[in-house]
């Protein structure tokens, strides 16, 4: 199975997040396919931002609306008529959930249900793939990859508003998105996506990009941590082809789907810092000071996805952060972001088939 640039082209897609890193990339992608695309976000969390460097709003009806008001976010999902809604609107950082927790489960958990409650009276919706996260299991550091079976849970605000996520998407999915008719529900559990134009606080490659820029050593908080690291284009294309199948098939596709790397992939943070560090020629630190909880170890199985969607990674770790040191370096020189990007995505298209 591949991705079928047909079945995209002039689909009415909504996309929450739009202004956010991997909400950018996934509309870039959408447009190389020809898909409509209209985008409900607040404005871009970061300054700079992949959403302005790469000029997102002139391919999108882009749309500034605060998922935690359901009346602004319930009109502007109806006006957008979608087929296809990609849920991404979220706080995505764990420290930054700790300094703000409330506004946290607001966005993360009230935010998912107005989108779900708002997308019932949309007459057209045919599929809704909700993004969560991996860190959404209740982590015993048992060692052994995650299965969409496994417990939810979350010891950290970040990780628990995203479990609750799950459990409002699997509710709304089993109470309102039910029988003919009904579009059909999905939620993904993506691995540690990286990639380039991700500017981001408190994450480990905006750091790196950042201390490399600044000609400082790049301070590491947890460098022993274990992570399952990605493209992101990796998981998005596994969203792209549920998408399609919830389309398509309806509810024998419904729930829960594990994105995740090869186990080779998944490595000591550590490593991520040494290699970007030797591409970039950089340098590193390890702060020793007491951090917040965070799970050292975090591992996914992906079988289902491999079996039902036939769903697979194409790039290794030290190709993903090839990608990344030649994105900063290049649209460091002045390098147009966009271009970048489409030639990253046709690169890609060509290990993983597209139709």
């Amino acid at each position: 199975m591949g991705i079928n640039a047909a079945f995209w082209n002039g689909k009415r897609v909504l996309v929450t997040g739009h202004t956010g890193f991997k909400g950018s990339w996934l509309c870039l992608w959408l447009h190389r396919m020809g898909a409509r695309i209209s985008g409900v976000s607040l404005p871009p969390p970061t300054n700079p931002s992949l959403f302005e460097l790469a000029r997102i709003s002139e391919i999108v009806d882009h749309h500034i609306v605060d998922v935690r008001d359901f009346n602004a976010l319930s009109s502007a999902v109806n006006a957008a008529e979608p087929q296809i809604v990609f849920h991404m609107a979220a706080q995505p950082l764990v420290r930054e959930a700790y300094s703000q927790p409330l506004e946290t489960y607001m966005t993360n958990v009230m935010g998912t249900a107005h989108l779900l409650e708002a997308t019932r009276t949309c007459e057209n919706l045919k599929a809704v793939v909700v993004i969560t996260t991996d860190k959404c299991y209740e982590n015993k550091e048992l060692g052994r990859p995650f299965t969409e079976g496994d417990p939810l849970g979350g010891h950290d605000p970040y990780s628990a508003s995203k479990a609750c996520a799950e459990i409002v998407t699997s509710s709304y999915r089993d109470s309102f998105f039910v029988g003919e008719g009904a579009a059909a529900v999905a939620s993904v559990r993506a691995g540690n996506v990286i990639g380039g134009g991700d500017f981001a606080k408190d994450r480990i490659v905006p750091d790196i990009i950042r201390a490399w820029e600044s000609g400082e050593a790049v301070i590491v908080r947890n460098p022993f941590a274990i992570r399952p690291w990605q493209d992101v284009l990796e998981p998005l294309g596994g969203y792209l082809i549920l998408a399609e199948r919830l389309y398509k098939q309806g509810h024998d596709f419904a729930g829960a789907y594990n994105f995740g790397p090869t186990p080779e992939n998944c490595r000591e943070v550590g490593y991520i810092t040494d290699e970007l560090c030797r591409m970039l020629g950089g340098s590193w630190s390890h702060d020793g000071t007491p951090q917040p909880h965070e799970a050292q170890t975090l591992l996914l199985s992906s079988e289902k996805a491999h079996k039902k969607l036939g769903w697979r990674n194409c790039l290794s770790l030290e190709e993903t952060l090839k990608l990344i040191a030649d994105f900063a370096v290049n649209t460091g020189n002045g390098e147009d972001a966009r271009a970048f990007c489409e030639s990253h995505i046709f690169g890609y298209e060509k290990r993983f088939p597209i139709k």
